[in-house]
């Protein structure tokens, strides 16, 4: 029940089948990302794969008869119509072609048609038709997946429970998705859902027809019972809203994680070398080693990381002799790694540690995992009052306070939500930014909730940062890490077979009681801190269990709100709304 490892094996499987000699890398936009998240360019320089190109360039594409062409791509109608256009006009010897998921025999027979020169030797599905973003965690980086689908009394008439509709493109998508990631695991799992969520629902029972459907793919000799369980994020909706404080999920929340890569353009004085950095745990052993690590054991990390830096360095320099010399050469390639190394990550710390203080996050962290996990609701909104009024604060994190707040005691006889919208708008937030408290209450109530720079960064820059963390999280484990994602109480009753079978509906037969492995996916995207919860169960669960979490994307509380926004657009979402949830 890996995730990069079955994506991994599928294009090693490629580069080998094809045989020896120079080749090119024939992809589009979605299989680009695809590979490249799991497999770095080194690595496939290895495989005698010396060109990447796109199916999209046509022709552009300059033509290379010595060159075998490895084509992998998406089996969708535009680029069935590329490759029969590329193959009766062939720029390359030899085609192997692999698309990343099922493909229609009347598509095969296409391409059979346009191959008049008889130039492609294998045409096979290998299912890495997802984004492996670590081991157990995927993505279809989709976002938004559904629309608001129309008023009330139409929402009645149509005899639908959910006013929120699958965009149809993207529906399609993640059943692809999902079934490449069951194809890829070999598991012909069982289906549950989230039976207060249309959008689960239907996305069971597409998935349920294809399993059906295409029933020989699905023909494997299984041991341990498996369990396809599909949730909804609006179920909770508090999580994407929290500040994070271990590393990978930090990094995510306040600079944005990008098929593994970070932008720190934006910094003052940074080097050229360091405006885009890959952090990759397959590639990079300093942050597979730390990612779930919290903010204030970070500093102390990367200084015993600099310390060996400095330590290697200075040991370098002893060069007196031709064996030194060769010595010499053959550690400069580990040297120069390390020394990247160390740079990337003293320089993301650094950003992180810089924006920690300058948005006031200690204060706004407490607050926030006070409100999702403490039932205080005088002495909150007291203290809320207080935080918003400071003029230091940003924008954003007074809204997403307000929010929490609107989330967590919509139902409360006493909730001020009004009262804070009004505090908001006396800070100068615009009608905008303050319609996003109401368009997240809403998108919360739209269902029925049952639930370092290598020599040029100095040690004493490591030790200040390093300080500076340790002064300010001392006890972060229990004071900013206490919420718990709903996803693994979930888990957990699954698990131990009490997961209610009228709230998570089952398609088909029912599953045993107890099972071995577990694909969760959540449609309206996942998180880090969720991830985080799944890596801790499969470490720790007294259980045999395994678990492979996915989503249509992985948010940070920026593109939460974002989606919320685009799903609820065309909603009535009016400061009345918040008067009317005060009433029930």
């Amino acid at each position: 029940m890996n995730v990069i490892f079955a994506v991994k094996s599928y294009i090693t499987k490629m580069a080998e089948e094809s045989g020896p000699g120079m080749k090119v890398l024939l992809m589009d936009k979605q299989t680009t990302s695809i590979v490249s998240i799991v497999y770095s360019q080194s690595e496939i320089l290895q495989k005698e794969v010396f060109l990447f190109e796109r199916i999209e360039s046509g022709a552009n594409l300059e033509t290379m008869k010595h060159l075998k062409c490895i084509a992998f791509l998406r089996p969708t109608k535009d680029n069935v119509a590329l490759l029969s256009k590329e193959l009766r006009n062939p720029k390359y010897g030899v085609y192997y072609i692999y698309f990343s998921n099922i493909i229609s025999k009347a598509d095969i027979k296409v391409l059979a048609e346009s191959d008049e020169l008889e130039v492609v030797r294998e045409v096979q599905e290998f299912y890495g038709d997802y984004l492996a973003v670590s081991p157990h965690l995927f993505s279809l980086n989709l976002a938004p997946c559904a629309e608001f689908r129309f008023g009330a009394a139409n929402l009645r008439a149509s005899n639908h429970s959910d006013p929120l509709a699958w965009l149809p493109d993207q529906l399609t998508r993640s059943v692809q998705g999902i079934v490449a990631v069951l194809l890829s695991l070999k598991k012909n799992p069982f289906i549950r859902y989230q039976g207060s969520s249309d959008l689960a629902k239907k996305l069971a029972e597409k998935v349920r027809e294809v399993l059906s459907k295409e029933e020989s793919l699905f023909n494997f000799r299984q041991q341990e019972a498996s369990v396809l369980l599909i949730l909804d994020r609006r179920d909770d909706p508090i999580t994407p809203l929290l500040n994070q404080w271990t590393y990978q999920a930090m990094v995510h929340e306040l600079l944005t994680i990008s098929h593994n890569r970070v932008s720190l353009a934006h910094v003052p004085g940074i080097a050229k070398e360091l405006h885009d950095v890959v952090l990759s745990s397959e590639h990079d052993e300093f942050y597979a080693a730390n990612l779930w690590r919290n903010y204030g054991e970070i500093g102390q990390t990367v200084k015993a990381l600099m310390d060996e830096f400095q330590r290697r360095a200075q040991s370098q320099q002893k060069v007196e002799s031709i064996a030194d010399m060769k010595q010499f050469v053959e550690n400069y390639p580990q040297f120069k790694k390390m020394s990247g190394t160390v740079s990337k990550h003293v320089a993301v710390i650094g950003e992180l540690s810089s924006l920690v203080t300058k948005r006031n996050l200690l204060e706004v962290s407490e607050m926030e995992q006070e409100l999702a996990c403490q039932d205080q609701h005088s002495a909150q909104l007291q203290r809320i009052r207080q935080i918003i009024t400071n003029g230091k604060l940003r924008d954003e994190e007074a809204c997403k306070l307000v929010m929490l707040y609107a989330l967590r005691y919509r139902q409360h006889q006493n909730n001020d939500i009004t009262g804070l919208v009004d505090a908001l708008k006396k800070r100068g937030l615009s009608e905008t930014k303050t319609s996003m408290i109401h368009h997240v209450l809403e998108y919360g109530n739209l269902k029925d909730n049952n639930s370092v720079r290598g020599e040029l960064v100095s040690q004493e820059a490591v030790v200040k940062i390093t300080k500076r963390l340790f002064k300010d999280l001392k006890g972060v484990e229990n004071v900013y890490t206490q919420h718990v994602p709903l996803v693994k109480e979930t888990l957990e009753d699954l698990i131990k077979g009490r997961l209610k079978e009228s709230a998570f509906p089952m398609l088909g037969k029912s599953p045993p009681k107890r099972v071995q492995d577990i694909i969760v996916f959540i449609v309206g995207g996942v998180t880090y801190e969720e991830s985080l919860a799944v890596h801790q169960m499969n470490q720790d669960s007294p259980f045999p269990v395994r678990i492979v979490l996915g989503g249509t994307t992985v948010h940070n509380s920026q593109s939460f709100i974002q989606e919320v926004m685009e799903s609820t657009r065309g909603m009535n979402v009016t400061s009345s709304s918040l008067r009317t949830n005060r009433m029930r």
